[in-house]
C-alpha cells in the first residue's frame, strides 16, 4: 500500500519550498523529491570552515514589495548586505552599474551633464532588434566594449548580435554617484546562509534526495493528489516539440589562506579572453573575518541534457517553443509548473516567491 500524500513537490528550490510551507499551514502533507543529494536547489550553501559557501552561484535577495520583504523576514533573519559588484577590464576596475562612477573612470567627467554629453556623442540609433545595438544605442562604444560586450558574449554562448535586446535593460543607468547594483528598497542575505530558510520551509514534509522523478513518474505521481512540479518542462514532456535551448554554469571553487582575496563580494571579468565570468568571494557576503577565504570562479558553460540547466535562453525561436509547452500543461489536471524552469523564464527570488504564493492559493483551494 502506498503512503498517501496531498502534494509531490518535485524539486526543493525556492519555488517549492514556498509552496510547501503554505501547504504545511493549511495541514496538506507534502513529499519532496529531490534529484540533487542536498535541499535548496541553487540557493543550496555549503559551510565551509565558517564561510557560507553559496554553491550554485550568488544569490542576493531584493525586492520592491514589503510584503514580501517581510514574508521572508519571517523565515530567517537578514543581514544588511548591499550588492556593489566591480568589473574588470584588462588591468583596470569600473564600477556597476554603470553610474557616475563609472563614466568617471571611463572619461573623467565629474558632472552628470558632462556624462550626458559623452553618453549622447556615443549613442547609435538602433536599426536592428539585438543586444549590440541596443547597448550602443544605450551606452555607445565605450561602455560596451569594455564592459559589455565580453561578459555577454561569454554568458550566453552567442554573439551579442544574435541575443535579444531585453537582456541588456536589465543594467540600470543612473547619473549619479551610485554603486548599489539594484534599485530595490529590500535587501539582503541570510544569516547563515539560504539553508535556514529553506529547512524551515520544508519542516513537517517527508523528503527523498537523490531521486529523479522523471525515472519513475508514474509510481511516483501515485503517491499524492497534485503534483508541482519544477524541473525542465521539456523534459517533463519528453522533447516532444524539441529541447528548449539553456546555459549551463561550471564552479570552480578555491580555498585561500588569506583573510581577504579581491575586496569585493563579486568582481566581473569583462574580456572575451578570460574564460570565466567572475569570481566571488563569499565570506564578503556576510562579513567574514575568518583567518581564510573561498573563493568560487564561474565558467558559463554549454548546455546538454543530462547536465544542470542554469539559465533559459529566451530567443524567439525558444520562446515559441516553449509556448507550445505552456499549452499542454494547461490541459494537465494534475500537475502544476512553477519555477525558473517550469516556466522557462528568467526570474528573481522575489518573483518567484510570489508566484509561488499566487500558485499555492489557487492548489490549496482544490483541497477545501
Amino acid at each position: 500500500m502506498l503512503n498517501r500524500y496531498d502534494l509531490l513537490l518535485v524539486g526543493s528550490g525556492l519555488f517549492n519550498s514556498i509552496i510547501a510551507r503554505e501547504a504545511k499551514h493549511k495541514g496538506l502533507k507534502c513529499l519532496v523529491l529531490e534529484k540533487r543529494d542536498n535541499i535548496g536547489g541553487n540557493l543550496y550553501c555549503e559551510d565551509v570552515e565558517g564561510i557560507h559557501v553559496h554553491k550554485y552561484g550568488p544569490h542576493i535577495f531584493h525586492t520592491k514589495e514589503k510584503r514580501i520583504w517581510d514574508y521572508v523576514n519571517n523565515l530567517t533573519s537578514f543581514n544588511h548586505f548591499i550588492y556593489t559588484p566591480l568589473a574588470r577590464y584588462k588591468d583596470k576596475l569600473y564600477n556597476l552599474p554603470f553610474n557616475m562612477n563609472t563614466f568617471y573612470q571611463l572619461w573623467g567627467t565629474i558632472t552628470p551633464a558632462e556624462a550626458m554629453i559623452k553618453l549622447k556623442e556615443q549613442q547609435i540609433e538602433m536599426k536592428n532588434d539585438n543586444l549590440e545595438e541596443k547597448a550602443l544605442s544605450l551606452v555607445g562604444k565605450d561602455i560596451y566594449e569594455t564592459l559589455i560586450k565580453g561578459y555577454t558574449e561569454k554568458q550566453w554562448g552567442k554573439s551579442a548580435t544574435e541575443l535579444p535586446s531585453f537582456i541588456i535593460q536589465r543594467l540600470p543607468i543612473r547619473f549619479r554617484y551610485d554603486n548599489n547594483y539594484f534599485n530595490d528598497p529590500y535587501q539582503g542575505i541570510p544569516v547563515g546562509g539560504y539553508n535556514p530558510l529553506i529547512e524551515q520551509c520544508f519542516k513537517g514534509c517527508d523528503i527523498q534526495l537523490s531521486t529523479d522523478f522523471l525515472h519513475d513518474r508514474d509510481y511516483f505521481a501515485k503517491q499524492a493528489d497534485k503534483v508541482v512540479f519544477t524541473g525542465m518542462i521539456d523534459a517533463y514532456y519528453e522533447y516532444i516539440y524539441g529541447a528548449l535551448e539553456y546555459r549551463s554554469l561550471r564552479f570552480e571553487e578555491e580555498r585561500l589562506e588569506t583573510e581577504n582575496y579581491q575586496g569585493n563580494a563579486a568582481v566581473n571579468y569583462t574580456q572575451r579572453e578570460i574564460p570565466y565570468t567572475r569570481i566571488i568571494e563569499h565570506k564578503l557576503f556576510e562579513f567574514g573575518t575568518q583567518p581564510h577565504t573561498v573563493i568560487t570562479r564561474e565558467y558559463p558553460a554549454v548546455w546538454e541534457k543530462g547536465q544542470e540547466p542554469f539559465y533559459p535562453v529566451n530567443t524567439a525561436i525558444n520562446n515559441k517553443r516553449y509556448e507550445q509547452y505552456r499549452l499542454l500543461s494547461e490541459k494537465e489536471k494534475k500537475v502544476i509548473f512553477g519555477g525558473r524552469l517550469g516556466y522557462y523564464k528568467y526570474l528573481d527570488m522575489d518573483q518567484i516567491i510570489a508566484l509561488a504564493l499566487d500558485a499555492s492559493k489557487e492548489i490549496i483551494n482544490c483541497f477545501n
